[in-house]
């Protein structure tokens, strides 16, 4: 016998949304730890230790139920990209202050899960690359062999002490990444064909160890969309955006600017296209609007990776766009049914 409607399906709880899209970030999680080390799982652990705490210390001065929010998967989520977002070798209280900035400050000051209208860990990111450039800009060399990763127990002496092995350095073991070689170069004269000929670290396509990774976010994206768990129209949308603006200029100055592939396969772009910018609380939910929505975030991501201070720019794109989506969706409501038209 089937029961009057409203029919909700099994499958669409919070929680188990949550560990799908935990699940497919999985894939890129372990081309990360390849190319640069175990530093991610270090920073990931203090992350989500401290959003798991901050989370049940919120819910127990606004006296909410702790247990349903803990188990939600919400914080471990935010967790998980806030620790994606850093250099592996930072101190522990880089994650610490991240992830507590983002659980009290982004999330719960604005009602809790489905009230913030900003990216959780976009904020965290955004305040740490403002507060700390020095230790948010310095990455971990890439694994161009074993000699340049350090070990799980030096990374977590360095983490909590400061302490590097005998005889080596803090730069010996860090570098500039792909996108701020290129825009650091190209802003001294070099043209994109030479750096890319020329420094190791920019790989084949987008940067050594960077294309591979978000190759494997990219894969991680396609199980969402299969699964039903996010739709495709933001993020198709984004990278369409940030694919024909980057045509355009590379077409004109090919010297100056780099190839379409490059920005698609650098930095933190699939992540951000499949993982932060589909967030169902913070994007718009409008059809029309998620189009717009996500197309304007990939031009964004190009204009600031090319002529503003933060080479990367998935956060300052996607909080960007947050603030615009309640006028985006107001002028995109679709028509009602048996709307005449006038």
């Amino acid at each position: 016998m089937i029961k009057s409607s409203p029919h909700i399906h099994p499958h669409g709880n919070i929680t188990r949304v949550m560990l799908n899209v935990c699940l497919a970030l999985v894939p890129g999680i372990i081309a990360h730890i390849y190319f640069f080390g175990l530093g991610l799982i270090i920073n990931m652990a203090i992350a989500i230790i401290t959003a798991l705490l901050t989370e049940a210390w919120i819910l127990k001065l606004r006296k909410h139920p702790i247990q349903p929010s803990l188990l939600d998967g919400s914080a471990l989520l935010t967790a998980m990209l806030i620790a994606l977002t850093l250099p592996p070798m930072v101190p522990w209280w880089i994650p610490f202050i991240g992830t507590a900035f983002a659980m009290v400050f982004a999330k719960h000051l604005y009602g809790g899960l489905g009230q913030n209208p900003f990216n959780p860990a976009m904020v965290g990111f955004a305040v740490l690359l403002i507060a700390f450039p020095q230790e948010m800009t310095r990455w971990t060399s890439p694994a161009f062999n074993d000699a340049s990763l350090l070990s799980f127990v030096e990374l977590v002496r360095y983490s909590f002490s400061g302490v590097l092995p005998t005889g080596l350095s803090y730069d010996a073991l860090t570098m500039a990444t792909p996108l701020d070689t290129m825009k650091i170069q190209t802003s001294l004269g070099e043209s994109v064909s030479a750096i890319q000929s020329t420094q190791k670290v920019m790989g084949e396509v987008a940067g050594f160890g960077w294309e591979w990774i978000n190759l494997m976010f990219l894969v991680g994206g396609l199980y969402l969309i299969i699964r039903g768990i996010i739709g495709w129209q933001i993020p198709a949308a984004m990278l369409l955006g940030l694919f024909l603006i980057s045509l355009i200029t590379s077409l004109i100055a090919p010297d100056s600017y780099a190839s379409p592939l490059f920005h698609l396969f650098g930095g933190a772009t699939m992540l951000g296209a499949f993982f932060i910018a589909t967030d169902p609380v913070t994007a718009s939910t409008t059809p029309r609007g998620r189009l717009i929505y996500g197309f304007s975030i990939g031009l964004l991501i190009y204009i600031i990776r090319s002529w503003g201070g933060y080479p990367d720019a998935i956060a300052f794109a996607v909080l960007l766009m947050n603030m615009a989506v309640p006028t985006i969706d107001y002028y995109t409501q679709p028509r009602v049914f048996g709307h005449d038209g006038k």
